[in-house]
């Protein structure tokens, strides 16, 4: 039996070629002024998240000066060309980060199959591309936020950043005040664990109940799951803060900027610094995601 040929096959050839650029180092084995990774460009740029964006470079969607890359492990600096799908990345914008008063019955999701109403088809025109910070579920309502930038987008949803969510719920049942300081401890919903959460009753209203909840982690349908674990059907539940952020007597679809002021007050070096041009795309060449 002959052994391993000592030339590379023809599907290594092809992988080369369309493997993107190693990173280049700076004197020192430090980064290149202004380098940050391809994913963090590429959310920085508003089209997605920062995890959907390394998903679409192990895809085979993103080119760096027109080589193919296939890992999220790649530094970039801003004289290079980003491409996805063919298409240059849209020069970034400053950080934009606003309030909006997310309806019933609304999906905050791009597109939905069954033809439901989605918070995109919602929004009022002449906006940025806006992607959710969080999530809110179909029947629920309140503050939503949303910004340009999914590197921002990543950071506030992440529970090291230590922000509080707080919500009023109206919920059908009776419940002991006991059995809601016991959630401070944590607890643990059809073999989900999940953090403190501190839920205090307001008042009780015929056969309803009203309670404010707060927490840090926001796992999908948190909420309801651990007071129906209680007893409680949850009727309305409305979020009505994220962090240091209110939605006050913001009407009810309404959507309002945050000021540049606030957010250097509340995100400090989670901002993005003011963004640098990268060089121009060739001619006649579309921006991704327009």
């Amino acid at each position: 039996m002959s052994g391993p040929s000592a030339e590379p096959s023809q599907r290594a050839q092809r992988r080369r070629r369309r493997s993107g650029p190693a990173p280049v180092p700076a004197a020192g084995g430090a980064k290149p002024e202004g380098a940050e990774r391809l994913a963090k460009r590429i959310a920085r740029a508003g089209l997605c998240s920062r995890r959907e964006a390394e998903a679409w470079i192990r895809a085979g969607r993103v080119a760096v000066d027109g080589r193919t890359v296939e890992s999220p492990a790649l530094d970039v600096t801003p004289a290079q060309l980003v491409t996805v799908d063919g298409r240059p990345l849209p020069e970034p914008e400053p950080t934009r980060l606003y309030r909006w008063h997310k309806p019933r019955g609304v999906l905050v999701t791009a597109k939905d199959p069954e033809g439901r109403p989605t918070y995109l088809e919602r929004l009022p025109p002449g906006l940025p591309r806006l992607v959710p910070v969080g999530r809110l579920d179909l029947n629920s309502e309140g503050l939503l936020l949303l910004t340009n930038d999914g590197e921002l987008k990543r950071h506030l949803e992440l529970p090291a950043t230590g922000w509080t969510r707080r919500y009023r719920v109206r919920a059908f049942g009776k419940v002991e005040e006991s059995a809601l300081a016991a959630l401070a401890r944590g607890t643990t919903v059809d073999g989900v664990a999940y953090g403190p959460i501190d839920a205090r009753l307001d008042k009780v209203q015929g056969a309803n109940v009203w309670l404010t909840v707060s927490l840090e982690e926001g796992k999908n349908r948190e909420v309801r799951r651990v007071l129906e674990s209680l007893g409680l059907k949850v009727g309305r539940l409305i979020r009505v803060a994220y962090g240091p952020f209110q939605l006050g007597g913001l009407p009810r679809g309404a959507i309002e900027e945050v000021p540049r002021k606030v957010l250097k007050e509340q995100l400090g070096a989670a901002l993005a610094p003011a963004p640098r041009r990268r060089a121009a795309a060739p001619a006649g060449e579309k921006e991704a995601g327009r």
